[in-house]
């Protein structure tokens, strides 16, 4: 579990490179690698209000794998103190 300031969601990740998709801790954040159907999935679910996860990783790693998980919560306070 990392927490982190701010998150960037950056849908140029192409499906040729191998990865399904790759995130990486940049100051203070966390920058997720996606690709652009993968984007266009995120925004229909934020619109929705869904919760949705991020299989990070590359595509042949087998069972290791990362995630990104977005997930809509009832109380703000318990969740998002300092």
């Amino acid at each position: 579990v990392t927490g982190a300031s701010f998150v960037v969601f950056n849908g140029a990740l192409k499906t040729s490179s191998g990865f399904l998709a790759k995130s990486s801790i940049v100051e203070d954040g966390l920058m997720v690698q996606i690709t652009r159907e993968t984007m266009e999935s995120l925004r229909q679910a934020l619109r929705d209000k869904k919760d949705f996860k991020i299989t990070c990783g590359k595509t042949d790693a087998g069972d290791v794998k990362e995630y990104v998980d977005i997930c809509w919560v009832e109380d703000e306070a318990k969740t998002n103190k300092g």
